[in-house]
């Protein structure tokens, strides 16, 4: 992805654009193309003190303004009540998000390129001003205006003292406040001190979301340069004590994101933009586990989210032992066989809330023995929460999770919103599915038939039997229960006082999982379904337009946008499971494959433009983009689904096909040798 050329966009255009840098601890940074904070989660610095989570906004923004030929030219701008100022965006020329941010700046005499590069694995970002070309020097001042509180939270200013003592030339400390941790910055210019406080800066995105929006920031002083044609300058800030020459180095030595050896002569535009956008999503707790964030900027990590998304960002990267060890962290967090739903953003532990988590547990780690992983250590460390969670979940487990009768697993958890369709306003769930939902069984099924192949792989024959019976009593009972004649696709949940008829994506699971459980002769019916009332160019709809409860817009404060989350809203990772179904029904002739790269154009054209997949998107036209701006489950299905589905390369060369690793999967209908 090369530069942008912005000189010719309005500035409403310029703040639809956001941009982000991850640096592989939860830490991050993210604005507007033009600099001016809309969210109160933008910000240069936002640091995770508990990577991943426990994260503030350290420096919010830095102001920039050049002086030359006797002329001042500020290059930032800010909102404030009634006015934005400056309007820095009339020197803005371009724009890159990789391989990380930067931008050029020009104006008569003079051209000034930004870039903005994280120090991987720590809390640092490193700010770098180069002058292109030209005849003269120019001075260059910046301002670094500082939040220094949590990322959920505004900074008002106060009457105590707040001061930058400086530690040695050109290196300085913000001491730690009640909020906020020490904070240091570095440069190589001069600093004059002149501390004090903006007030009233706007963040219009959280006013227009319907909370408060207005934050004071401050600002400790000015840092000077003199900058010659071709010369370099920089500004650090960090968690920890700077050296300034070790850690612009540092951030100068990242390469771009690598592209595997597999994708080689595959490396389109759009699979270079994603696999970018992949790279960010990856991180390493301060343990050195490896974990997954679920989307910036203000999600927590996801349980339910990492296993979904472990096919796509580790195993089809070929990251194989990153995901063993996301595999072990979560087997050691195991509670009443359920894996957690998700890690508090304020470090105090894990939530169990989610029903589904653990199955998609399973099915990533019948994934990692698909593209080869070591059968060992599922031998020797995972089969046993396998068996654990199938045991489980046939006996009673958490959240009222039991198999009834008919090998169904049924849910009675009163308030809790159990599956991935969690919106929840005070006590009102907003998508009840209390019972029998059709993605947790399909889920179920799978999973029963994954831990049968792993047992049957490792010699357990009596154990693999045992599994195979009770799958085929499920895959019976799911069929009898599950079909709606009336609409020629599933019920969305079964339960004993009725079924859910609601046309939702949820059954496309039924189709897509190694295993489906849906019998062969209907999963045309459901694809095509699923195509002509949820799919959108960007996404898949949660809730059909047709229906009562159907939402096309998701906006406004909470209560709307709630009400809109998964009453139809389009979500991108589900093309990821429609676009195996789809192939997987359809095969991998020409015509097919054209089909399914267009249902991931749209979705690889926005990661092009603009460096991340967001959460949704509107289920009515235009579309607009909305929820977090960067999403893992988004970026990973998409990823996943055009190198195994479209491409059909893989890290290595090859994966195995679905017949070698799970033989049964012939007896559900051979699609497997249309797949090779």
């Amino acid at each position: 992805m090369g530069s942008v050329d912005v000189s010719s966009l309005a500035l409403e255009d310029l703040l639809a654009c956001e941009w982000l840098a991850a640096f592989g601890n939860g830490s991050f940074a993210s604005s507007t193309v033009c600099g001016l904070n809309t969210r109160k989660y933008h910000g240069l610095l936002v640091a995770a003190t508990k990577p991943p989570v426990q994260r503030l906004v350290l420096l919010s923004r830095v102001e920039e303004t050049v002086h030359c030929g006797g002329s001042s030219h500020d290059l930032f701008c800010n909102e404030y009540p009634g006015v934005i100022h400056p309007r820095g965006e009339r020197f803005l020329r371009a724009f890159s998000h990789d391989p990380f941010p930067r931008w050029a700046y020009q104006h008569d005499g003079w051209t000034i390129e930004k870039q903005l590069r994280p120090v991987p694995g720590r809390s640092t970002v490193v700010l770098s001003y180069t002058l292109l070309g030209g005849e003269r020097a120019v001075d260059l001042e910046v301002r670094p205006l500082f939040a220094l509180r949590g990322m959920h939270e505004l900074m008002y200013q106060w009457n105590g003292r707040l001061d930058a003592e400086e530690i040695s030339p050109g290196h300085h400390r913000i001491p730690a406040t009640c909020r906020s941790p020490e904070v240091f910055f570095a440069h190589d210019g001069a600093f004059h001190g002149q501390p004090c406080w903006y007030l009233n800066t706007i963040y219009r995105r959280e006013q227009e979301r319907g909370y408060a929006g207005l934050e004071d920031l401050w600002m400790p002083g000015v840092v000077r340069w003199t900058v010659s044609p071709g010369q370099s300058v920089h500004f650090i800030c960090s968690t920890e004590p700077i050296e300034l020459g070790r850690d612009v180095g540092q951030a100068e030595r990242v390469p771009a994101v690598a592209v595997p050896k597999a994708f080689a002569g595959h490396a389109d535009p759009g699979l270079l933009a994603v696999l970018h956008a992949a790279s960010q999503f990856v991180v390493k707790s301060w343990e050195g586990i490896p974990g997954i964030m679920t989307g910036y900027p203000w999600a927590a990590p996801s349980g339910r989210d990492a296993m979904i998304c472990v096919p796509g960002l580790l195993l089809v990267t070929g990251r194989n032992e990153a995901a063993a060890g996301l595999f072990r962290a979560f087997a050691a967090a195991m509670k009443d066989g359920l894996m957690p739903s998700e890690l508090a953003e304020d470090g105090s532990g894990y939530c169990y809330s989610a029903a589904d988590t653990s199955l998609w547990f399973v099915y990533a780690v019948g994934q990692f023995l698909r593209y080869g992983g070591d059968v060992g250590i599922v031998e020797r460390e995972l089969l046993p929460v396998l068996n654990e969670i199938i045991e489980k979940y046939r006996a009673g487990a958490g959240l009222g999770i039991r198999m009834d009768g008919e090998g169904l697993v049924q849910i009675h958890a009163p308030e809790i919103p159990t599956t991935w369709m969690d919106a929840r306003l005070g006590q009102w769930v907003i998508t009840p599915r209390q019972g029998r939902p059709v993605c947790v069984n399909a889920l179920w099924y799978n999973a029963l038939r994954t831990v049968a192949d792993v047992c049957g792989r490792l010699g357990l024959s009596e154990r693999a039997e045992e599994l195979l019976s009770l799958s085929q009593r499920t895959k019976e009972g799911f069929n009898r229960r599950f079909w709606n004649e009336a609409t020629n696709c599933c019920f969305d949940v079964v339960d004993d006082g009725g079924s859910d008829a609601s046309v939702r994506p949820n059954q496309i699971l039924a189709v897509s999982l190694p295993y489906p459980v849906l019998d062969l002769s209907r999963h045309a019916a459901v694809i095509g379904k699923v195509r002509s009332e949820l799919l959108t160019p960007v996404g898949v709809r949660t809730l059909a337009p047709g229906e009562s409860a159907y939402a096309g817009s998701y906006g406004g404060p909470t209560l709307c946008r709630d009400r809109a989350y998964h009453q139809g809203s389009a979500f991108p990772w589900l093309l990821g499971p429609l676009v195996s179904a789809y192939v997987r029904v359809h095969g991998r002739g020409e015509g097919s494959l054209r089909e399914a790269r267009a249902m991931l154009a749209g979705c690889l054209g926005y990661v092009q433009e603009h460096g991340q997949l967001c959460e949704l998107f509107d289920g009515d036209p235009p579309h607009h983009p909305g929820g977090a701006m960067g999403s893992a489950r988004s970026v990973a299905e998409i990823l996943r689904s055009y190198v195994e589905d479209v491409l059909g390369v893989f890290e290595g060369g090859r994966i195995q096909p679905r017949a070698e690793v799970f033989p049964d999967a012939l007896h559900d209908g051979g699609w497997v040798k249309s797949r090779e």
